[in-house]
């Protein structure tokens, strides 16, 4: 029989994951592989540990080795290694945190801080080698070509990189060297801090080989490969990259390829962004809130301009202000459509006056700083046709009326958490985000609440509750009983002299508020009713409290359902 005819005759080899088969390893298939020229790019990997903690430290001037947590819905997002060193980690939840590190300083976490406070960083990086990708704040890679020529060496170009941003007082940077971002990364992540990790050229398969599995950073495939056995880069890579395709898809035959040492990927430099923000140094320095609003209004037009320019506009603004005797405030304003000059003069003079009233500064301001937070594309900005609609009228009109009242004089409602209707309802000035205002912090309305009105809520909601008296058909008072159970079913209801026949009513649904304090706890029943003329009634029944035996229960009217 030739080779030919006997290779033909030989049993189908199983494919991963088929049942009763096994995860068969085709180690020549993966040499061919790794052994391919898939071009990887020599690459310089540079990573600030802890960086959130840092950008933190750096932005407010909080000690980077006191026991500090960044949260992030409610776990732990990162820490520092004073806290780790307590028993904090990553994805704990807050309680449990705390309970390790009584002293923990918890924080929240601000994605937009790590970029910001980055930016210095790649600034200094640049200013010693072009071409610098930012893998994620905290974390660039840069072509090892240039760098290694100048300082004589990859291990001298390492070092000469750590050294910049030890210059800026990042401590503890570490250095990879490999062949493609994935095995530099890794190197980086196993550098001791004083020395860079160097992978030989064409080492990188060997040097990934023995890392965990979990390195390539996807969970669910992790977890699959580790049900199959396989727990290393190098039991992944020895798999058949047919086999991998065809069982886990493309997504993990990439992932397969960076486990092998075939990382393909260049090193893609920056387009360091065109400076917007605008910047303006009062001299001498001014102490009244209508002389810096005058003189602001040549910045808002230099700072709206080149934004158009860019073609993009600004919807959220921060001003950065700084006084004479050393002190510095920002703050971030929203806009619910775009800054104009106009717009930005007012956020300004808004953010000196405080409370509200023009009046003299504590210190003289010398410099104030506009910063676009966010933009976006003008295009997605552009009037219509025949112009902005209702809407824009509407901001126009608001936004002039903010300008007169000031910032807190318009409000808009949104619905937060809480158990009655007056709790959900809460006021935020109108151009801020709504779901940063701080009630909805304390109240946050995607918590269960047990006890909650089910929806829809009344539309309106009365500041002051109308006493009301509730009759049974019979003319007698309703009531309800320790059990929740009424007397009668509502037939009528006296707002005054005024009586309005019930056509229909659901509830009761009961309160029980802080139970535990005596003090502070409230008992009510909360109903839904039907007048004969068509309008919806929310009606409270309220309990006495239970240590005061003469007081009776009083009917309130609470809303109306529009």
């Amino acid at each position: 029989m030739s080779p030919r005819a006997s290779k033909a005759h030989r049993a189908p080899r199983p494919r991963i994951g088929d049942a009763g088969g096994s995860v068969t390893a085709q180690p020549e298939t993966a040499t061919r592989l790794r052994a391919a020229d898939v071009g990887t790019t020599r690459t310089i990997v540079l990573w600030s540990p802890d960086w959130p903690i840092s950008a933190l430290a750096r932005s407010t001037g909080i000690d980077v080795g006191e026991r500090i947590a960044l949260i992030a819905s409610g776990a732990v997002f990162a820490c520092s290694a004073s806290a780790r060193a307590q028993g904090v980690r990553r994805a704990m939840r807050v309680r449990d945190a705390q309970a390790r590190c009584p002293d923990l300083l918890v924080r929240e976490y601000e994605p937009s801080l790590d970029a910001r406070a980055f930016e210095p960083v790649l600034t200094a990086i640049e200013a010693l080698t072009p071409g610098v990708q930012v893998l994620r704040p905290g974390m660039v890679a840069v072509r090892e070509r240039g760098p290694a020529r100048y300082y004589g060496g990859e291990l001298a170009a390492g070092i000469a990189l750590a050294g910049v941003l030890d210059d800026l007082g990042i401590r503890d940077t570490r250095v990879g060297i490999a062949d493609g971002p994935f095995a530099a990364e890794q190197a980086a992540r196993r550098a001791d801090g004083r020395r860079p990790v160097v992978v030989p050229a064409d080492g990188s398969t060997a040097f990934l080989a023995g890392l965990p599995v979990a390195a390539i950073g996807d969970a669910d495939l992790v977890a699959l490969l580790r049900r199959l056995g396989i727990a290393t880069l190098g039991g992944f890579a020895a798999l058949a990259p047919t086999d991998v395709r065809d069982r886990f898809g493309e997504s993990a035959a990439w992932l397969h390829a960076l486990a092998a040492g075939a990382d393909a990927r260049p090193v893609r430099a920056r387009t360091p962004p065109p400076e917007l923000a605008v910047r303006l140094d009062l001299e001498p320095p001014l102490d009244r809130v209508d002389q810096i609003a005058f003189a602001v209004r040549a910045s808002a037009d230099r700072f709206v301009t080149a934004l158009v320019a860019a073609r993009l506009v600004c919807t959220a603004l921060r001003v950065e202000v700084e006084t004479e005797n050393g002190e510095y405030a920002e703050r971030t304003w929203l806009h619910p459509r775009s800054f104009s000059p106009a717009d930005v003069v007012d956020r300004v003079r808004w953010q000196l006056q405080g409370a509200g009233e023009d009046a003299g500064l504590g210190s003289g301001v010398v410099r104030i700083r506009l910063v676009p937070e966010t933009v976006d594309p003008i295009g997605q900005h552009e009037q219509g046709l025949w112009g902005g609609g209702p809407d824009e009228r509407v901001h126009r009109g608001m936004t002039r009326v903010q300008s007169m009242l000031g910032h807190g004089g318009v409000l808009q409602a949104v619905v937060g958490g809480g158990r009655s209707v007056a709790d959900r309802q809460v006021l935020v000035p109108w151009g801020d985000p709504t779901d940063e205002a701080p009630d909805l912090a304390v109240r946050p309305p995607a918590r269960p609440w047990p006890g909650r009105l089910p929806d829809p809520a009344p539309a309106t909601v009365f500041a002051v509750r109308h006493p009301v008296s509730v009759f049974a058909a019979d003319g007698a008072l309703v009531a309800i009983d320790d059990r929740g159970a009424l007397s009668a079913p509502p037939a009528r209801m006296a707002t005054g002299s005024r009586v309005r026949a019930l056509t229909a009513w659901a509830g009761p649904w009961p309160v029980d508020e802080r139970w535990w304090d005596a003090a502070a706890a409230r008992r009510a029943h909360r109903f839904q009713v039907v007048d004969d003329a068509g309008s919806a009634w929310l009606l409270v029944l309220e309990m006495p409290r239970r240590a005061d035996t003469t007081a009776a229960p009083e009917w309130f009217l609470e809303g109306r359902y529009d």
